[in-house]
């Protein structure tokens, strides 16, 4: 079956995680896993780590403020999923290009 819709545009993601993978400590067993794409976690490093505003960040991943709002809203969601529910949070997948270059950096 083909996808239906407008195909998903590629997100500039600035750099790659230096851990892939976060697990509760104190829960016997193998956790279950929660799942946070690459543009959802640009979309929390540019939002509350480096407290960029919404349409900031959102030209820098070269999206629009409403499809940065959306990925951004599922990221708080899919961490706070495994929070409560004391599950491994595995960075990984998306529609992402690894972009380091000077003029992508400079915001505004």
């Amino acid at each position: 079956m083909k996808a239906r819709g407008r195909p998903k545009k590629y997100r500039i993601v600035r750099m790659d995680p230096r851990i892939v993978q976060f697990s509760p400590r104190g829960r016997p067993g193998r956790p279950e896993e929660v799942e946070l794409t690459m543009d959802q976690f640009e979309a929390v490093r540019l939002a509350d780590y480096m407290g960029l505003g919404q349409k900031e960040a959102a030209k820098s991943m070269h999206i629009s403020q409403q499809t940065f709002s959306r990925i951004l809203k599922k990221a708080h969601r899919a961490i706070a999923n495994a929070i409560i529910s004391g599950a491994a949070i595995k960075i990984q997948g998306g529609q992402y290009v690894i972009s380091s270059r000077e003029e992508n950096e400079k915001i505004g």
